[in-house]
């Protein structure tokens, strides 16, 4: 039974190594435009990813080019001894979820107040390697 759990905590060990995510907590832009630059660039390698973003006119674009950056180095840190173009990096997932809301009041005719809700979303990306990097 020792042998089995060494063996299966060494495999999972090796499929995280494979993994690397980044995480962008309180943006403040609407999840809905968020999602419309985060679906151009789901499962797209990462140099095809990094040249879309870059010559996408949406605000959302500068942000998620900075996060893939982040994502990017991180998978460099978790792989010293590995080279990013050999490893065929990957998204393997990118969630964009609701953040908080800011609610507001504007002032409307006849005394009446509009509820003014300026939202936030949190985007998650995760890399994946398709090349099995032995060290």
């Amino acid at each position: 039974m020792g042998v089995r759990k060494r063996q299966m905590a060494e495999r999972i060990k090796a499929e995280k190594k494979q993994v690397a995510f980044a995480k962008l907590n309180n943006c403040p832009t609407s999840p809905r435009k968020m999602r419309l630059v985060a679906d151009l660039i789901r499962g797209e390698q990462v140099e095809k990813a990094l040249a879309i973003l870059k010559f996408n006119s949406k605000e959302a674009s500068r942000r998620l080019e900075k996060l893939l950056l982040s994502a990017i180095a991180n998978w460099q840190t978790k792989n010293e001894d590995a080279d990013v173009e050999d490893a065929d990096l990957f998204i393997k997932e990118i969630r964009v979820d609701g953040g908080t809301m800011l609610k507001r009041l504007r002032p409307a005719p006849q005394g009446r107040a509009h509820r003014i809700r300026k939202r936030s979303n949190h985007v998650t990306l995760v890399l994946g390697s398709n090349n099995n990097i032995e060290s």
